[in-house]
């Protein structure tokens, strides 16, 4: 089993809390895989959203592939998400009930299938946001601490 990260979404980690996380099947066009393959997709405003009784991702860009004919696939279409029917109504509930949203994570190919893995998640407040980026400041300096002192000691 091959996995190759084609794409991630930087973002998400800083905007939301994480939940849990969902491997889910994606409907492309023929140009549209030859494009994810070359490496050519952005996921920096994606979201995922129920619609027509399944699960669609909305605002990712898979650039049109080169060498495809004029009958090339739309950039930013909507695309289809493919879950079972039971964790479709379980994630559709959670979302309409809790006030979670599903944030699309990363594109990879797994097995010369594309894949996507969506998370459930919670809008993080203005202060979650500063203390993250505190710790993770404090962190790195402990961490140029303890080389300086590791490389003295040697």
């Amino acid at each position: 089993m091959t996995i190759k990260t084609i794409a991630t979404n930087r973002k998400a980690h800083h905007e939301y809390h994480i939940m849990e996380t969902i491997e889910a099947g994606i409907v492309l066009t023929g140009s549209e895989i030859k494009s994810v393959r070359a490496g050519d997709v952005s996921m920096g405003d994606a979201y995922v959203r129920p619609d027509h009784g399944g699960l669609w991702l909305f605002n990712s860009h898979i650039a049109r592939y080169d060498a495809a004919s004029y009958l090339g696939h739309d950039p930013t279409r909507p695309r289809k998400l493919l879950l079972h029917r039971k964790q479709i109504r379980e994630l559709t509930s959670q979302i309409k009930e809790r006030g979670f949203t599903l944030v699309p994570l990363r594109l990879y190919i797994k097995d010369s299938y594309a894949k996507l893995e969506i998370a459930v998640a919670k809008g993080k407040k203005l202060y979650d946001k500063r203390e993250a980026i505190t710790q993770r400041e404090t962190r790195r300096k402990l961490d140029r601490v303890m080389k300086t002192q590791d490389f003295k000691r040697r």
